[in-house]
């Protein structure tokens, strides 16, 4: 995710103003509307960015299909001018379409293959008693995060001294995925007339409801929170429970079905109302497995992800809800989040407020009076559902099993190398990404970054599609000993430009991805057939992303974790510091031709190498 946010309190003093969230208009004026781009340009750089993919008898069949949908007065100028009138009768144009494309009618599990997972640095304690201290002041730290919300005292993000659209902030709370036959929907519970005041806690497969708000309105403090987890440890030491939240891990189509059959019962239909509006979800969760300290971190991200599995804590996760965190009895902890309402930026945001928040003391004492006891969850879990679950359980394992994860640290250097040399780290990591696909698999791939459209009014995100022509003239170049290091620096430097150049365009709303998506559900929604354009062998090559990357930069030491976007492909994610950065590298263990381990070593490799070709050693 390509966006640099300024940091709460790192960064005050480099804001401009300090808009509140309650002055949504004025921050809305100050914000544009996302443009629509013109159909020539875009179709220029659609069949520039297949050069370095398709042979030249497809990319010259590629090119006519093209030429066809864009000529004057054609189809492409027809939806075109549909396009701009929805633009300008819409908050913007395509986000809700991405939205319902990309997300609601994507019916792959949330587990794995959509939620990602942010990983931070392990915490000091090793039992359950610190584990519980700190997930009170975790409680805690995120309620005051919420309250500057909903006082109107969080600032407005700027990005390259441009405002941010804010809305998605207020809507990571009280909201949840829900689960349907066809297409999912996103309720949001937060704006009701009476907002939910609770959590829900997560501890051995058992859901409890527990009130984080006192009866006068107020917050409760830490110990008054950690009260009730006290409470919720004695109310659940057996570990014999059906694990019901492991439905929440299957294809949407099977879990629609069983969330229906869940709600023909009374008590399970409540059970499941309390998690869906609970502001958030916490997860304690018992010890990752340690084999050694080098898989460690690659273990404990994967136990964010996914729980680890049936056996470990993949039943104490409700993958439908926008916001879980997890803290583990070994100091383990992060946050995985559900995309359709919320993103990487706005996480890190709110990951960094955490960490601050738990530096300070507590600064309330307990007020003397009773606390409601938490409300454990039943569920009545009849034969159907019982076959549900031991089907979910199935299923869970096999894509756990099969997914490979790798996390690692690079420390030989960070953003402030290529930002010596006047290179983009981002740029700089991107095109050393691409090097270390060719060394492995000795080709390029259909790749993609992403890129936030947090500029515009209701902007979410755009691809850019990594593999440029100047990258693959470097990658053939790089490797071969009769170029000269003169000639490979300044092919370098020439890919790393362009890069930078796409993602310019990208962040400036002239990407190619979500125009030509809007070209073509235009078409749908007119109930015209789909253009021969995106029906061409091309566009399905090129748009089978076999390299899925993210960058998340934050000013905390952490890593996000996701999976593949195809069988056959990587997911690759990073965190670039100063003087380092922390990647994740996953594949599937079902493909041959993937494998996470080779990937991690060659992008290390790689990196060493490219900073031998800026600053060669005496």
């Amino acid at each position: 995710m390509i966006v640099r946010i300024l940091q709460p309190a790192a960064c005050r003093a480099a804001w401009r103003t300090r808009v509140s969230l309650r002055q949504e208009q004025c921050l809305f004026s100050s914000v544009p509307p996302q443009p629509v781009p013109p159909v020539p340009q875009t179709l220029q750089r659609y069949i520039q960015a297949l050069e370095p993919l398709l042979p030249p008898d497809e990319l010259a069949h590629t090119h006519r299909m093209v030429h066809e949908f864009g000529r004057p007065g054609g189809l492409g100028s027809q939806l075109q001018e549909r396009l701009e009138t929805r633009a300008r009768n819409t908050k913007n144009w395509i986000t809700d379409w991405w939205v319902q494309w990309a997300y609601l009618e994507n019916r792959e599990p949330l587990a794995v293959h959509s939620n990602p997972a942010i990983s931070l640095p392990r915490r000091d304690f090793n039992d359950w008693r610190s584990q519980l201290v700190f997930a009170s002041k975790l409680i805690t730290a995120v309620l005051d995060f919420k309250a500057m919300i909903d006082r109107g005292q969080f600032s407005v993000e700027h990005m390259r001294d441009r405002p941010l659209c804010m809305e998605l902030y207020p809507l990571m709370f009280s909201s949840c995925r829900i689960p349907g036959p066809k297409h999912d929907s996103v309720a949001h519970y937060g704006r009701s007339r009476r907002s939910p005041t609770h959590i829900t806690v997560v501890r051995n497969y058992q859901f409890f409801k527990v009130e984080v708000y006192n009866s006068d309105g107020s917050r409760m403090t830490e110990s008054q929170i950690h009260t009730q987890l006290l409470r919720i440890r004695s109310q659940s030491w057996k570990t014999d429970k059906e694990p019901i939240g492991i439905l929440t891990s299957e294809h949407r189509h099977t879990w629609g079905a069983a969330y229906n059959r869940l709600f023909r019962d009374k008590i399970n239909r409540e059970s499941v109302r309390a998690i869906e509006t609970g502001l958030f979800s916490l997860c304690l969760d018992s010890p990752v497995m340690r084999i050694s300290d080098e898989k460690y971190a690659s273990r404990k991200a994967a136990q964010v992800l996914h729980g680890g599995g049936t056996f470990s804590n993949s039943g104490n996760r409700w993958f439908d809800k926008t916001l879980q965190f997890v803290v583990g009895e070994d100091g383990s902890w992060g946050l995985l989040y559900e995309q359709a309402t919320a993103e990487g930026p706005q996480v890190a945001t709110l990951l960094h407020h955490i960490l601050e928040y738990c530096e300070m003391p507590d600064p309330k004492r307990a007020p003397l009076v009773p606390l409601p006891m938490p409300k454990k969850l039943y569920f009545y879990i009849d034969r159907e559902i019982k076959r549900d679950i031991e089907l979910a359980k199935q299923n869970l394992d096999i894509l756990i099993n099969d997914l490979d994860v790798n996390v690692f640290n690079f420390n030989k250097f960070g953003k402030e190398l290529p930002k010596k040399h006047k290179l983009s780290p981002n740029a700089f990591i991107q095109v050393a990404l691409q090097l270390s696909y060719y060394r492995v698999h000795g080709e390029v791939c259909p790749s993609c970054d992403i890129a936030s459209q947090r500029m515009f009014k209701g902007g979410r995100t755009e691809y850019i599609r990594s593999p440029t022509k100047e990258a693959l003239t470097f990658v053939h170049a790089f490797d071969n000993r009769s170029v000269s290091r003169e000639v490979k620096m300044q092919l370098f430097r020439d890919a790393v430009d362009a890069y930078a150049a796409l993602t310019q365009l990208a962040l400036n709303g002239l990407g190619i991805d979500r125009h030509l998506l809007g070209l073509k559900l235009q078409a749908i929604e007119q109930g015209l057939s789909i253009p021969k354009l995106f029906m061409d062998t091309g566009y399905g090559f090129a748009t089978h992303w076999k390299l899925r990357t993210g960058q998340v930069p934050a000013s905390i030491d952490s890593v996000m974790c996701f999976g593949p976007l195809v069988p056959d492909g990587y997911a690759i994610c990073y965190n670039p510091q100063a003087d380092h950065v922390h990647f994740s590298v996953t594949a599937f263990n079902c493909c041959e031709e993937t494998n996470a381990e080779t990937m991690s070593q060659t992008v290390k490799r790689t990196l060493h190498d490219l900073q031998e070709l800026v600053e060669p050693s005496a």
